[in-house]
């Protein structure tokens, strides 16, 4: 995978998204005029996992900061069912997860509150479908981008991923 140079994205609330990928060097910046400007960084010398956009699922060997201020990020594994690929970010207090309702979308969700739908294949292009039952924020609109691009959205059902495990197991 090769560096995606802003890729843009029109967000129906805060306008231009720039999004810039670099899965080799474990690199993700989302920006825009009307969001707070995100940065994703995977630890040099960690072992890149292909289909992970930013390279790695491990929680120990990202970071995430949104403007000046460290977020805590913490990818599941992702193995066997859709919510095993969910990824929590925030704080106690506002804990955000991002987790895959369909074979190619993601909902992300405030506690059991939807904030809404982001479809990415893993190539630094987002689209998002916001809930309209309550008021987006800027930071739920950098998060939502920045998640969906650093994961991807979306996964397989869960008979499809316990096939896929055991043919690979066989292997």
């Amino acid at each position: 995978m090769r560096l995606h140079e802003h890729v843009p994205a029109d967000d129906p609330f805060f306008g231009g998204v720039t999004i810039r990928l670099d899965h080799t060097a474990g690199e993700l910046f989302v920006e825009g005029d009307g969001i707070p400007s995100v940065v994703v960084r995977r630890a040099a010398g960690t072992p890149l996992e292909s289909k992970v956009p930013i390279g790695t699922r491990d929680p120990d060997r990202l970071t995430m900061t949104i403007g000046d201020s460290a977020v805590p990020l913490l990818p599941a594994k992702g193995f066997l069912t859709r919510h095993s690929y969910r990824v929590d970010a925030g704080s106690e207090d506002a804990r955000y997860r991002l987790v895959p309702v369909s074979l190619g979308s993601s909902r992300l969700s405030l506690g059991d509150t939807p904030v809404g739908d982001l479809t990415s294949s893993g190539d630094g292009k987002v689209s998002a479908d916001w809930a309209e039952h309550r008021p987006l924020t800027p930071y739920e609109a950098a998060l939502g981008y920045t998640l969906a691009a650093a994961f991807g959205t979306g996964a397989e059902p869960m008979w499809q991923l316990a096939l896929d495990a055991g043919l690979e197991a066989l292997n």
